[in-house]
């Protein structure tokens, strides 16, 4: 009985030493990453039950991060193994891009509890997740590629394919409605024709399990409380309602003194629309109550003059950066982007 009480007590404290390592960036994000500087005193246009706050055009990113994250991985695996991707840097990189975002988040005003809650909360299911993929994928995963030699196994390439699909899934749907379920039948379903194909299915099939199990959680929290808004408002100029009435994803409500008030969908069918609206002539007023935006950039060079935060991307031989804008000098930038190499990737809402 001593010996079962004495290895439980050992079990309860590695959990506990698990848990307050990975809170460890939780706290060093509050402590050392504090917000700098004032807003600036705006009066808004549009009425305030269309208001969003500023600061979240920053802390939508978090989000972001790990779906770009997702893209970096599926494009490593797609012609190399999984221990090729850089764990420890995936991680690093959603924290200390968080920690320069909520340094200039001080300029947007203030973040309210809900948001940073769950930043923090995807954060810490994000570093968990990758560094339990890392003591796998560095480990049993790689012996078995060295096994298996250079030549790829059928479920190297399927379990490719599954990630690709699921990082492009992202761009615009939460990840917790992603089938997990029907991936791990796949695996189930497909030739195992060596001892990595059968190394994968369990490994893979026991990661989207949890995953799948996850989801539903999430899924059922989501469906309690209501997910967050799909369309957002904001006032734009430079055309006449029969024009952006044309706009997939468009509804016009009708003109102010400053514009024509619109409604759009939101993420990343966002920037498609805003993209498009540029290239016809609108220029941007005020979106969602604010005057400020965030949008990143995909550039050649490692370094921008404005950029909050820049980072290299993996499995890409190019760069992120992100740049803090005015709403009415947003056409302008993305207009301006055409005279140089870098390429518009995603505007942050609110």
């Amino acid at each position: 009985m001593m010996f079962i009480w004495r290895w439980a007590k050992r079990l309860i404290a590695g959990v506990l030493l698990v848990v307050l390592g990975l809170l460890t960036p939780v706290a060093y994000s509050e402590v050392m990453c504090r917000p700098s500087g004032e807003p600036a005193a705006a009066q808004a246009l549009l009425a305030a039950e269309h208001h969003r706050l500023e600061s979240r055009t920053l802390l939508t990113y978090p989000e972001w991060y790990i779906v770009h994250a997702y893209q970096d991985y599926a494009r490593v695996i797609e012609t190399g193994d999984p221990h090729d991707y850089r764990f420890i840097k995936g991680i690093s990189g959603f924290w200390r891009s968080l920690c320069a975002l909520s340094k200039t988040s001080g300029q947007l005003g203030p973040v309210d509890g809900a948001t940073k809650q769950m930043v923090y909360v995807i954060g810490f299911s994000f570093t968990a997740e990758l560094l339990a993929k890392a003591a796998y994928e560095e480990t049993l995963g790689r012996v078995f590629t060295t096994l298996r030699g250079p030549q790829r196994a059928a479920l190297d390439d399927l379990s490719a394919a599954q990630a690709k699909g699921y990082a492009a899934f992202l761009q615009q749907t939460p990840w917790y409605k992603w089938d997990f379920d029907a991936d791990a039948k796949a695996l189930r379903d497909a030739g195992a024709g060596q001892m990595r194909d059968q190394e994968r299915r369990f490994a893979l099939g026991l990661e989207y399990g949890v995953k799948a199990a996850y989801a539903r959680v999430i899924a059922a929290a989501v469906a309690e409380v209501g997910g967050d808004a799909l369309t957002l408002r904001m006032i734009v100029d430079g055309a006449d309602g029969n024009t952006l009435a044309q706009f997939s994803g468009v509804t016009v409500i009708g003109e102010t003194p400053s514009g024509i008030e619109i409604e759009t969908l939101r993420y990343r069918a966002l920037t498609h629309l805003i993209k498009d609206m540029t290239e016809a002539g609108v220029s941007f007023v005020e979106i969602a109550g604010n005057d400020d935006i965030m949008f990143t950039i995909i550039s050649e060079a490692a370094t921008h003059p404005k950029a909050m935060y820049s980072d290299k991307r993996q499995g890409f031989e190019n760069y992120r950066h992100l740049l803090l804008t005015d709403v009415a000098e947003l056409a302008a930038d993305i207009a301006g982007l055409a005279e140089t190499s870098a390429r518009l990737e995603h505007i942050h809402d609110y």
